[in-house]
């Protein structure tokens, strides 16, 4: 009796290829794990930890939330903890609403479908420069104004193609349907593909969301004003620059500079990174299946 031979891929992974796969895998965590916990000991370390490890401290042998204390008690990192979760708040919305929109409109084969798609695509190629943009946000009256960090980037092409083409994968019979019910548009839009689109709609809004957060270059660029600077400016001026937290408490015992630096790059990442939980499992399933639909 003959046995049908299979290729590599598709046979049962032999023992040895397991084990190379996990210590791989365990090799990869552990470089990216790694650092971070330097960044969670340290803000959470005491003095005498930190100057025995000689500067970050791998695992700390007494916790401290001084650190945390003293960076918010300040009130610097505090305003811009609330300025850049609006921005971000803001601005995702927006952006959310203005893909969709656009992805709708150019999911529909009409007349002006291929003109307008060309155009929306040729910024991957000819994208505005830094003084064009910045000189159409200062003749907008947009410096020194919060809109500057969400209108510059409120819409993204990929995010577009990728919505518009998981809307291209919906039947059209669902929408023929709506439109002999007498359905509009707009309605067709809210109650159909919306709906069905939660998964790649909740991707792009978690990488609106991730480019908010982390946005930096564009608050350096137009905001001048130090009482609107958001938290990736406090961050880039306290941890890289080694400038003054002005306004924090000064108490006698005060915690390292090491500790407070630390707490501040924690308290940068840990809010954007509670969101990946709720997201994760529309990850795959939204852009997978709108790259390879689009």
């Amino acid at each position: 009796m003959s046995t049908i031979s299979r290729p590599a891929w598709a046979g049962k992974p032999q023992p040895v290829a397991l084990a190379l796969k996990a210590l791989t895998i365990i090799l990869i965590l552990a470089v990216i794990l790694f650092p971070f916990l330097i960044v969670i000991s340290t803000s959470l370390s005491t003095a005498e930890d930190v100057t025995a490890a000689g500067g970050y401290v791998v695992w700390p042998r007494s916790l401290s939330l001084e650190a945390y204390r003293q960076v918010l008690s300040g009130g610097i990192v505090t305003r811009a903890l609330l300025i850049t979760a609006g921005v971000t708040a803001v601005g995702t919305a927006l952006s959310v609403v203005v893909t969709v929109l656009a992805a709708w409109g150019l999911s529909r084969r009409t007349f002006f479908q291929g003109p307008v798609l060309m155009t929306v695509m040729l910024t991957f190629l000819f994208a505005p420069s830094m003084i064009p943009l910045y000189l159409v946000v200062k003749q907008l009256g947009l410096l020194n104004n919060l809109w500057s960090l969400i209108l510059p980037g409120a819409f993204s092409v990929f995010n577009m193609v990728v919505v518009r083409g998981f809307m291209m994968g919906i039947p059209q019979e669902l929408v023929d349907s709506a439109k002999i019910d007498g359905a509009g548009e707009l309605r067709i839009l809210r109650q159909i593909i919306v709906p069905l689109s939660r998964a790649v709609i909740a991707v792009v809004a978690l990488f609106y969301a991730v480019g908010y957060w982390n946005a930096f270059f564009n608050a350096m660029l137009y905001i001048d004003d130090t009482s609107k600077w958001t938290l990736q400016l406090v961050l880039r001026s306290y941890v890289l620059q080694g400038s003054s937290l002005v306004g924090t408490s000064t108490d006698s015992i005060a915690p390292p500079a090491q500790s407070v630096q630390m707490a501040v790059v924690m308290i940068a990442i840990v809010p954007i990174l509670m969101v990946y939980p709720f997201v994760q499992r529309h990850l795959t399933k939204g852009v997978l299946t709108g790259a390879v639909k689009g």
